[in-house]
């Protein structure tokens, strides 16, 4: 991963203008989507789609959406190394979690109820 130094004035005009034209589109395909109850299901989901596409669009063309971007292909290349385990390995390692589990709630169940006979002694309830 890299590690960019970020400057306050890092934000330009063009991207606050940019950022701004994202969320209207965003706000314009939840408002629509309300406004045109009455039009077809199909019809108003490809409007809101393609509203979405176009403010991500957007979006990806300022600085922090490039960033984005970038961590979001460093991350995959990330988790194309992890080794995954095997299906007998997560197998064994659900039913011990299970079994510990078990034993745990039993422990605890047994403890609350000697502590509620101790404090019914104690206070003669």
């Amino acid at each position: 991963m890299k590690a960019n130094a970020e400057t306050p004035d890092s934000s330009s005009a063009a991207d606050i203008f940019k950022w701004i034209v994202a969320f209207a589109l965003l706000a314009a395909a939840v408002v629509g989507n309300y406004l045109y109850g009455e039009m077809s299901v199909v019809a108003r989901a490809a409007g809101v789609v393609v509203l979405i596409a176009i403010a991500l669009g957007v979006a990806a063309t300022t600085t922090k959406g490039k960033a984005a971007i970038v961590f979001a292909r460093e991350s995959r290349m990330e988790i194309r190394k992890v080794v995954w385990p095997t299906r007998q390995e997560t197998l064994q390692t659900t039913l011990i979690v299970l079994a510990v589990s078990i034993v745990m709630a039993l422990a605890l169940w047994g403890i609350d109820g000697i502590m509620v006979r101790l404090v019914a002694l104690a206070t003669g309830v």
